[in-house]
C-alpha cells in the first residue's frame, strides 16, 4: 500500500532553514506527480509545492516562491522540500502528497515552527 513518511521538521528562527524528506513506498515513485502542502494553525490545507514525475516544472505558491526549493531522487524514492528564509507565516504541519490533489494520499505530516 502507498506509504509516505515526512521527517526533517522542527522549531528554527526566523530567518532560519529547513529541509524535509519523504520518503514514499508502495506505488512507482519515478512515475508519480507528488506535491508538498501544509496546514497552519487554525487554517485549511495550503498546496506549497509540487513536482512532476521527472522533476520537471515545479510549481510554487505565491508565499512561499523564491524562497522553498521541492526536489526528488527517484532512484531513492525521495521528495524534499528545502525551506530558506522561514518567517512565522510558514509554521504549519507539512505533509508529502502522491498526487496534486488535496485529497490526495499523504503521510502523517510533519511540524514545522517557527519563532524566536
Amino acid at each position: 500500500q502507498v506509504q509516505l513518511v515526512e521527517s526533517g521538521g522542527g522549531i528554527v528562527q526566523p530567518g532560519g532553514s529547513l529541509k524535509l524528506s519523504c520518503s514514499a513506498s508502495g506505488f512507482s515513485f519515478s512515475s508519480a506527480d507528488m506535491a508538498w502542502m501544509r496546514q497552519r494553525p487554525g487554517k485549511g490545507l495550503q498546496w506549497v509545492a509540487t513536482s512532476r514525475s521527472r522533476g520537471e516544472y515545479p510549481a510554487y505558491h505565491d508565499s512561499v516562491r523564491g524562497r522553498f526549493t521541492i526536489s526528488r531522487d527517484n532512484d531513492r524514492s525521495m521528495l524534499y522540500l528545502q525551506m530558506t528564509n522561514l518567517t512565522p507565516e510558514d509554521t504549519a504541519v507539512y505533509y508529502c502528497h502522491y498526487g496534486l490533489l488535496a485529497d490526495s494520499p499523504r503521510g502523517q505530516g510533519t511540524q514545522v515552527t517557527v519563532s524566536s
